[in-house]
C-alpha cells in the first residue's frame, strides 16, 4: 500500500518541526513539501494526498481556498482566527475533509469528553475556571483549548467561565479545569511535556481524513468521542 503524500505548512517551526521528524518514522506517510513563509505551496500542492498546516492564523484562509481548489484534504492546528477566516474554513470543509482542532493531543481530547461529563453532573452549582500556561512565544491567550475547554462549559452550564493564561518559560502546554463548592474541588489537569503528542496527533487525524468525505471534523470525530 502507497504511503499518504503529505505537506507540511509551517515546516520551520516549532510544531513543523516535531511534525517532520515523527512523520519520517512513520511508514504510512511520505512528505512530499515541506512549506515556509516565502514558499509557494501552489506549485507543490498537487504532489499531496493532505495539507497539515501549523503555520499563522493569517495563512489558514490561502491554505484552505487552494486545499480546497485542489481536492486535498487538509488538517489545521492554527489558532486565534477571526470570524471572516472561521467562515473560509467552513467554506473549504463544504468541498473537502477538514479537520480543525484546538489541540490534537489524544489526551487533552480526553480532558474535552471529561470535561464535558463533569459539568453535566456537577451542575450549575458548582462553579468552574480555567487555567491555561504555556511558553513566552506563545502569541495568542487564553490558548484554543482553554477556549474551547470555556465553549464546553457554556454548552452545558449556559454561562461562561473564566479563563487565566500565563505564560512561564518553555512549557509546552498545561491546562486544568477547576470545579469547586463549598467544602469540595475537582481539578481536571493535562500537561504535556512534548510537542510530538500533538505532532503525532495532527498526523493521525491526517491518515483518517484522506478517507473521509467533505466536511468539518475535529479531533472528538477522529477518536470517536462523538
Amino acid at each position: 500500500m502507497s504511503p499518504i503524500k503529505v505537506i507540511i505548512c509551517g515546516s520551520k517551526g516549532r510544531m513543523g518541526r516535531s511534525l517532520i521528524a515523527c512523520a519520517q518514522g512513520d511508514p504510512e506517510l511520505q512528505i512530499v513539501a515541506e512549506i515556509d513563509q516565502g514558499d509557494d505551496l501552489a506549485k507543490v500542492i498537487a504532489r499531496a494526498d493532505v495539507l497539515v498546516d501549523f503555520s499563522i492564523r493569517e495563512a489558514t484562509a490561502a491554505v484552505a481556498k487552494l486545499a480546497a481548489d485542489h481536492k486535498k484534504a487538509l488538517v489545521i492546528g492554527t489558532t486565534g482566527h477571526g470570524e471572516d477566516e472561521k467562515t473560509i474554513v467552513r467554506g473549504a470543509a463544504k468541498m473537502i475533509p477538514v479537520v480543525w482542532s484546538a489541540n490534537f493531543s489524544t489526551g487533552v481530547n480526553a480532558l474535552f469528553w471529561v470535561t464535558q461529563r463533569v459539568a453535566e453532573v456537577v451542575g450549575n452549582e458548582w462553579e468552574a475556571e480555567v487555567v491555561e500556561t504555556h511558553h513566552t512565544a506563545k502569541k495568542d491567550a487564553p490558548s484554543g483549548t482553554a477556549k474551547r475547554l470555556q465553549e464546553i462549559l457554556k454548552q452545558v452550564r449556559g454561562k461562561e467561565a473564566p479563563a487565566h493564561a500565563l505564560r512561564i518559560g518553555d512549557v509546552v502546554g498545561d491546562h486544568t479545569v477547576t470545579f469547586g463548592t463549598p467544602g469540595e474541588r475537582l481539578e481536571l489537569t493535562h500537561r504535556a511535556s512534548s510537542r510530538d503528542t500533538f505532532a503525532r496527533g495532527a498526523l493521525r487525524a491526517a491518515k483518517w481524513a484522506v478517507k473521509q468525505k467533505p466536511g468539518l471534523y475535529d479531533m472528538q470525530d477522529v477518536l470517536g468521542l462523538r
